[in-house]
């Protein structure tokens, strides 16, 4: 490819708006170019790219015997209300009527349109299993698009899903699944891992891990142990005192049915005093005047206390019923543990007017003490047996507070984050904590969806069975800009050969000098015969112009042809080095080979 013919426009200044650094040089680079906030057009070179990432991921796919499909973008609502998904997809799910007012959504996912395809084309178990996908663009209506491809309202998803007749078949092709993701992350030389993750509201009720790419910029808290090798995301991590709960005890009366794993010997064991009054001896709770100290720090600082032995009570509306979370002063309640806790499909924190109705004070004063609404209280705040808590009252707090005594204990958990020093579920070392950017997110559904919309087949004995399922999704739009993050360099970046726009950039210095100009295009011919993509430099710009956009463009090889062409030689960069070389063109051919063939 000629450069002088490409549509591509670099930019040699930093776009205001770009936030990271994969945001930048993707425009500066002339990948791609905003519409909208969130929506984006993919140039030539932003295309090449994509393109390259799918075929690699249809290659895995086909290799873990998915079959490749299309389904539309555009979706019955009704499809979603019968999975009950159309409320809980909230605000996000892009709604739309058609002239005659039916009502459809954007596709953010397919659970619903492909079980319905199933449940209507396959009635046999002889048919099973049946794993399906496509690569196709999906719809998100993001509150704050932000950083570029990492957080769009629309972008390029493959989306996989499998349908069994048994736990052991949705089980077999799930691991196929996930060694398949590893071969994708591995094959990009990116840097990951793969964690423990949260259903969220794609849901279901067995495994489900996220595959993250690690850097600096990501959106997601992943909390791992370099001893045993353990690793989830920050929404569903444990540690060692979360795991140290009795799973089997018997529950006192005023802890709901249903949470009873959730409570630890010791929050039980302060319950059981306050039955049996053997906490009467303790300190009674005391008000005590702190004018204007409505946070932690402040509270902490004013009574020269720890923030160990005080307890924040947070109220949240969770589907449009209040409910109090506690958690110890040092810690931070984990919203993604209390939805789930609750079955909440909403949580929000209330707002000034609801918390001024709850409690009677303003923000800043809110305690477990004679709250008359749900209070769910973590693990490590039931422990806190002399705890300071809000008064419900402007300017106080109550010093000598006990859970069980002095609030009751209905509802106790993990409902917190962990933090940094903790130490590893499984053998104890300390955990340590990374940043990074969801990538491919695998789940078990179970029957979650199969049962909703009916999709059952005769078995072997002649009896009509529920479906089970699994669904697994890659962000491909998403990929490349992580790539990005993590392939950067100071000038620029430089693609992996696998999903390169162009495998080689060959640049004369100067397109006036006929040997150049000779040996660039012949260089471009030959390299072209065996399959190698090749842009060719042959705009008459100064060569400071064309190195500096060869960094944006980032072409895993270059070849320089300038002054030493008299002697046969060019400047090779590939790869696998640091610095250039003086090489042959037989060399430089040879070397391209190698790569073209490897790709």
């Amino acid at each position: 490819m000629k450069q002088s013919e490409l549509f591509l426009s670099t930019m040699r200044d930093m776009p205001s708006d770009a936030e990271t650094a994969s945001h930048r040089l993707l425009l500066r680079g002339g990948y791609m170019r905003q519409v909208a906030a969130g929506v984006y057009s993919y140039l030539p070179l932003g295309w090449k790219v994509l393109r390259n990432l799918q075929e690699l991921i249809r290659e895995e796919m086909e290799r873990a015997g998915a079959q490749e499909m299309l389904m539309p973008a555009m979706q019955p609502a009704e499809l979603w209300r019968q999975s009950e998904r159309y409320e809980v997809y909230g605000e996000e799910l892009m709604r739309l009527c058609d002239r005659h007012e039916r009502e459809f959504v954007l596709g953010p996912t397919h659970e619903e349109v492909v079980t319905a395809l199933v449940r209507d084309e396959v009635n046999s178990y002889k048919r099973l299993p049946l794993t399906l996908y496509q690569i196709q663009t999906k719809y998100r209506d993001e509150r704050r698009p932000r950083h570029g491809l990492l957080r769009c309202r629309e972008f390029i998803m493959k989306d996989a899903y499998s349908f069994h007749l048994d736990a052991d078949s949705l089980q077999a092709q799930y691991d196929r699944m996930v060694d398949a993701y590893h071969r994708v992350m591995q094959r990009l030389n990116l840097t990951y891992c793969a964690v423990e993750a949260d259903a969220g509201a794609i849901g279901g009720s067995g495994r489900t891990h996220e595959f993250m790419a690690l850097t600096n910029i990501g959106e997601d808290t992943i909390v791992s142990c370099g001893h045993c090798g353990y690793a989830a995301n920050l929404e569903k991590a444990v540690s060692q005192s979360d795991s140290a709960s009795a799973a089997n005890i018997e529950a006192p009366d005023s802890v709901e049915a249903g949470h009873t794993k959730d409570v630890d010997t010791k929050a039980v064991q302060i319950e059981e005093a306050r039955l049996t009054g053997e906490a009467s001896t303790a300190n009674m709770p005391a008000r005590i005047h702190t004018p204007g100290v409505k946070t932690i720090d402040e509270l902490t600082a004013y009574l020269q206390v720890e923030p160990s032995q005080t307890i924040k009570t947070l109220l949240y509306v969770a589907d449009g019923e209040p409910v109090a979370v506690l958690v110890r002063g040092d810690h931070e309640v984990n919203e993604t543990k209390v939805m789930r806790a609750l079955t909440a499909n909403q949580l929000e924190l209330a707002d000034a007017e609801t918390v001024m109705r709850l409690t009677g004070a303003p923000t800043g004063f809110a305690g477990p003490v004679g709250l008359t609404i749900k209070c769910i209280v973590d693990k490590d705040a039931a422990h806190v047996e002399d705890a300071i808590v809000g008064a419900n009252e402007q300017d106080y707090h109550l010093m000598h507070v006990m859970a069980g005594r002095d609030y009751e204990l209905t509802m106790v958990g993990d409902y917190r984050n962990i933090v940094e020093g903790e130490r590893c579920v499984h053998c104890g070392h300390v955990l340590s904590f990374h940043l990074g950017i969801e990538l491919g997110h695998v789940f078990e559904l179970g029957t979650k969806y199969t049962d909703k919309l009916g999709a059952q087949v005769m078995n072997k004995s002649g009896q009509m069975q529920t479906l089970l399922m699994g669904c697994y999704g890659i962000g491909v739009s998403r990929m490349m800009s992580a790539m990005v993050e993590q392939m950067q360099h100071e000038r620029g970046l430089r693609w992996p050969v696998s999903i390169a726009p162009y495998l080689v950039h060959v640049i004369p210095v100067s397109m006036k000098d006929a040997a150049q100009a000779e040996a660039a295009l012949r260089l471009a011919e030959d390299m072209s015969s065996f399959g190698a993509t090749v842009l060719w430099d042959d705009r008459d710009e100064r060569f400071g112009v064309k190195l500096a956009d060869a960094d944006l463009i980032g072409c895993p090889i270059r070849i320089v042809i300038g002054k030493h062409i008299a002697e046969g030689k060019v400047e090779l960069v590939h790869p696998d080095a640091s610095t250039s070389a003086l090489v042959t063109m037989e060399q430089a051919v040879h070397t391209v080979r190698m790569y073209a063939n490897r790709s």
